[in-house]
């Protein structure tokens, strides 16, 4: 019969698992990040999008979404209350998704609408597994 026992992880191995979860998490960050970063930017076109999609509220809507990105994506890289923020930015990217890339005819909506649900998907997994070693809620004790 053939052992199921795995191989214990070299050091260098440990090391390479260890940075995954962070590696993850800023990169997920940096969609959120680089869009906060357009909507400081361009607060005119922001709010006329915001305005055509119909939401209530437009300057508070902006401030909202604004803060959610750019607050949350700096959050997730800390890795602070992540899973916590993590969930938070997944219902972001479904609302974006449903709100602003409905149009599934659009091809190009369409993949935006696919990419906003794929980016929840690898944040619920954030949420359901934790931030990882490298990170302040590692520190802090939370898993």
């Amino acid at each position: 019969m053939a052992s199921s026992i795995a191989p214990t992880p070299t050091t260098a191995g440990a090391s390479l698992a260890a940075l995954l979860p962070v590696t993850g998490r800023v990169l997920m960050s940096a969609l959120f990040l680089v869009s906060g970063a357009g909507k400081l930017a361009a607060p005119g076109a922001t709010l006329a999008t915001i305005q055509a999609a119909g939401l209530p509220l437009p300057p508070l809507s902006y401030g909202t979404a604004t803060l959610v990105e750019i607050g949350g994506g700096l959050l997730l890289i800390a890795g602070y209350r992540t899973r916590l923020v993590a969930l938070v930015l997944a219902v972001f990217a479904v609302a974006t998704a449903v709100t602003f890339h409905a149009a599934l005819g659009d091809q190009n909506q369409m993949f935006h609408f696919l990419k906003n649900l794929a980016v929840a998907g690898g944040l619920l997994q954030v949420a359901a597994f934790g931030a990882g070693p490298l990170s302040l809620d590692a520190r802090q004790g939370r898993a």
